[in-house]
């Protein structure tokens, strides 16, 4: 995996959030279609750039554009 696919998985996550509704992980891979390690790699990448915010809830994490 480079850096370019991650770029282009961080914008498949971003679209999914876009609407404004907070997803968790299972939401987010259900929606993108990502493998666990691009998912992790695509949250990375968002939230280096302070694009989203990840929330503990219920043992899940909860992930939202800022």
């Amino acid at each position: 995996m480079d850096r370019e696919e991650i770029g282009l998985n961080a914008g498949l996550v971003w679209n999914a959030l876009n609407g404004g509704e907070k997803l968790t992980l299972k939401g987010l891979k259900k929606v993108t279609k990502l493998k666990d390690k691009e998912l992790y790699a695509a949250l990375g990448w968002l939230s280096r750039e302070d694009k989203i915010s990840i929330e503990e809830t219920e043992g899940d994490l909860l992930i939202g554009l800022i």
